[in-house]
């Protein structure tokens, strides 16, 4: 048997097209060719894995105190408009860890049954999360 290489003997026939099936789009033409993920969501996984994440620090006693300390002065001063920069843990969803936050905004209460700062823009803040209370500020702003 003689193999043809050049295909001259169907190069010039007519293509074919179906009467029964619609002629598929170019974008799901496209699609077939596309590489083929044989582990979904592997990317996602290293990625997970490879973000980090910090340990939360234990306080010592004397930060136990100086933040015990804050919390009194604003308690004490709440009727006034308080502001103060906190730095507090936010745990992580994913892993096990979080991140040190720190964030400016007025108390607008403390919560002793919760256990936590209420700020204006709606966050809580549990106790047991902060690690510290920075430039408290007193005044009438409303």
């Amino acid at each position: 048997m003689i193999w043809k290489k050049d295909y001259s003997d169907i190069v010039d026939l007519p293509h074919h097209v179906s009467k029964v099936h619609k002629k598929m789009p170019v974008s799901d033409r496209a699609a077939q060719f596309s590489p083929f993920a044989a582990l979904t969501g592997h990317d996602e996984a290293v990625k997970e894995t490879a973000r980090f994440v910090d340990e939360k620090k234990e306080l010592d006693d004397s930060q136990k105190i100086e933040i015990n300390d804050q919390l009194n002065f604003i308690k004490d001063h709440l009727n006034e408009y308080v502001k103060a920069t906190l730095v507090y843990f936010q745990k992580d969803m994913k892993k096990e860890g979080g991140t040190y936050m720190k964030i400016t905004d007025r108390v607008k209460k403390i919560d002793e049954y919760k256990g936590c700062l209420c700020l204006e823009n709606g966050y809580e803040i549990m106790f047991d999360d902060l690690y510290s209370i920075n430039n408290v500020e007193i005044g009438n702003e409303r």
